[in-house]
């Protein structure tokens, strides 16, 4: 490699090292904020569902084919098993930030 390829790759090494040493270490209170957040957005979002698969379970579909209502009532599970699926993955990303909030406090700073 020429001397020039050498000073840039030192040069692009220096940047990673600044550039880490910039980014602000995550502590307790970013962790307990945002699983409280996570927490938050899951009782929402099951609200919204549980509205959601009421509203599909008392408008079925009447249409005289049997391809549209089997397309149709597809279509409303797929959006009830959607809706649902994001509460859970609020609620996950909840307890495993409490979980890493919990955990902060056991794990020695270096």
């Amino acid at each position: 490699m020429s001397q020039n390829e050498l000073l840039k790759n030192e040069g692009q090494n220096n940047e990673e090292e600044t550039f880490t040493e910039n980014v602000p270490k995550k502590g307790p209170l970013n962790f307990i904020i945002g699983s409280l957040t996570s927490f938050s957005l899951c009782i929402f979002s099951y609200l919204i569902s549980n509205n959601i698969a009421i509203y599909f379970s008392t408008h079925k579909p009447t249409n005289s084919s049997e391809i549209v209502e089997k397309i149709s009532s597809s279509i409303s599970t797929l959006i009830i098993g959607l809706s649902f699926l994001l509460t859970f993955s609020f609620a996950f990303i909840g307890v495993g930030l409490f979980i890493v909030f919990i955990r902060s406090f056991f794990v020695k700073k270096s």
